[in-house]
Parts: structure tokens; C-alpha cells; sequence
């Protein structure tokens, strides 16, 4: 399969969300659009240099929805990025649960999944749950055309990683390993079992094809301001994985950060002086011992000076009642705070 490149029109009609930084004034042409009638040079305000960018931008992330997908909390995160209104949202996968390998089954799921994603423009990132079967695959191919590609918008790369690349005969034995281990129900015997000890099963795998492909976008965009990497299983912790290694390489001078999911738990790491961010939940299994385990949205503005980057937590989104959207207040967002 040949990648296809997405080309993203500049041009999309929702507005950039205002965020304002707390590092100080920025210096700045004051908003065209700002007047006053005061003649005295003593103002009410601290200063005029709002935080006005052209090229500034809001985007958001959602994290995994499924292994065992909790009902009403997604669509209480699509109703919260209705009242953000960022540009565009990006996934870290896991968008359906893809236990079946009958096409009708995993087209009625992606039917399902598409419906409730109404959203800003949403681009898909494919999970172990979405894209480890080939029969997964094949279905994500033939909707969506592409299993890993990029964008530029707004002179931003952004990378979007297929971490289940496999080749097909590991992939068989991962799926003959794992359908044995569904079998197990005791939790100890369950950690012996073959499909377990697999180090794919964790961190996942970028083929060479795959590498090859980004280390050339990553050639023909030198001077972007700022490259986006997004993947599902945390691929760059493995120490063994000589593809994703070279597009390590590849990015060694230039400002990125990269975001997964796969673990259902917050967590950030730098590594080679970059953010590395594991996201939480958005409506996926969650434990029950674990406080960085929650449902989250993601908002990252792009500015001249970077990114910055927010974590809003579900039950802190409020709509202009006061109240969770949707009554979503009566929904639990932290099992591990006693109400899972």
C-alpha cells in the first residue's frame, strides 16, 4: 500500500480558541479590532498586546474510547469540544473495538464510531483494537484510504504513525497468541501466556516501508515551524526498533512533540529534549488504583513560540449552566477517586 498524503485546507471556517499565556506579555501588534475611548494614559488594564497571531492555532486530541469502552462518555466529549471549537482533532487510536474479523461486523462499528464524531474535522489514528488483524486493516483501507500519513497546516507537520506494522506472518502469530490468551481467565496464568510476554504487544512496531515513507516528508519539510508526531502504542520506548530509531534520527534537529495513548493513563517523559505525552482516556477501560488514569481532552495552541499544550479533564468542562453537558455530571470520569 501506498500512503496518500492528506492535503488539509488552510481555509476551514471555525475560529482558532483564544488561550492567553501566563509567562508575561508578549511583545505583539495590538489587536486591530480593540478601541477605547480613554485619552488619559492611565488605562484599567494591564496592557494592549493581546495575544493576536495570524498563524495561531487550536487543535485537540482525544484519547482511547475502546478496551472496554464505557457508555455516554465519547459523546460527552464531542458535546465539550463543541462549546471549545478547536480547528481540527486528532486521535491516538483505539476508535472501535474490533474484536470481530467479519467486515459487515467492523463496518457497522466504524459506522457507529463515524456517527458519533461530530466533530471538527477529525483525523483518525489507528490502535492495536482498529488495525492489528489484516481483516482490521483491510476495512481501514478501504474506508480511509491510508493507515499512517501527514499534513501540513498552517507551516506545521503533522505525522500521523501506524504502530501495528507488522509483518504479516507476525502479525498471524499475534493473533493466534492472542485469541489463546482470551481464553485465560486467571490473572496470573494470563501473564505467562505467549501473546503477553510479545514486546509488540506494549510498544508496537514501525515497519521499514512506513520509516522510509516519513523520513522523506521529514526531507521535504525542513522548515516547518514545528513537527507533530501521533501514534497508538508508545513505539519510541522500545530500544529494539531500528525503523522508528532512524525517524528519531531524522528529527534530531528540529523542535516536535509526540503524543500516544495505548495504556490508559497519563504520563509525560522527555526524551532526546522533547515532550513525549501519553494521554488518559476518553471513555476507555480504566483502573481503579490508578490516579492518572482519567478521561481527558487535549488542547494544544500553536503560537510562534510553540506549542501549548492544556489537559482539560471531562468533569471540569462545563457548558454555560454550570453543569457537565448532556448530564454528563452523573457519569464517573476517574475510577480511581471511589466512583468506578
Amino acid at each position: 500500500m501506498t500512503p496518500k498524503q492528506i492535503a488539509f485546507a488552510a481555509g476551514l471556517s471555525i475560529a482558532a480558541m483564544l488561550m492567553t499565556g501566563c509567562a508575561g506579555p508578549r511583545v505583539s501588534t495590538p489587536s486591530p479590532s480593540f478601541e477605547h475611548e480613554l485619552a488619559s494614559a492611565e488605562r484599567p488594564w494591564t496592557h494592549d498586546h493581546f495575544d493576536y497571531d495570524d498563524g495561531q492555532f487550536t487543535f485537540a486530541i482525544v484519547s482511547d474510547l475502546n478496551g472496554s469502552e464505557r457508555d455516554r462518555v465519547f459523546e460527552i466529549a464531542i458535546e465539550q469540544l463543541s462549546l471549545l471549537r478547536p480547528r481540527f482533532v486528532m486521535t491516538v487510536g483505539d476508535l472501535i473495538d474490533g474484536a470481530s474479523e467479519d467486515p459487515t461486523a467492523l463496518h457497522a462499528e466504524w459506522d457507529s464510531f463515524d456517527g458519533r464524531a461530530r466533530t471538527a474535522p477529525l483525523f483518525r489514528v489507528s490502535g492495536n483494537h482498529d488495525a492489528t488483524a489484516q481483516a482490521l486493516r483491510d476495512v481501514w483501507v478501504e474506508r480511509y484510504g491510508a493507515l499512517y500519513y501527514h499534513f501540513v497546516y498552517e507551516n506545521v507537520l503533522f505525522l500521523v504513525m501506524d504502530t501495528e506494522d507488522y509483518s504479516p506472518e507476525r502479525r498471524l502469530e499475534m493473533r493466534n497468541a492472542r485469541n489463546e490468551a482470551l481464553q485465560v481467565t486467571d490473572r496470573a496464568e494470563l501473564a505467562q501466556t505467549e501473546y503477553y510476554k510479545m514486546p509488540e504487544r506494549l510498544t508496537g512496531e514501525i515497519g521499514p516501508e512506513q520509516s522510509a515513507y516519513f523520513q522523506r516528508v521529514l526531507a521535504d519539510h525542513p522548515s516547518v515551524q514545528w513537527t507533530m508526531l501521533f501514534m497508538h502504542k508508545p513505539v519510541w520506548q522500545r530500544d529494539d526498533e531500528p525503523d522508528f530509531a532512524a525517524m528519531e534520527s531524522a528529527l534530531a534537529d528540529r523542535p516536535y512533540t509526540l503524543f500516544n495513548g495505548h495504556f490508559h493513563r497519563y504520563s509525560h517523559t522527555v526524551k532526546n529534549g522533547r515532550d513525549h505525552i501519553m494521554l488518559g482516556t476518553t471513555g476507555g477501560g480504566q483502573s481503579s488504583t490508578d490516579e492518572m488514569s482519567f478521561d481527558h481532552v487535549t488542547l494544544v495552541t500553536m503560537s510562534e513560540e510553540g506549542p501549548s499544550i492544556a489537559h482539560l479533564r471531562l468533569d471540569g468542562i462545563l457548558d454555560k449552566t454550570g453543569r457537565v453537558p448532556s448530564g454528563g455530571d452523573t457519569l464517573c470520569f476517574q475510577a480511581s477517586g471511589g466512583c468506578g
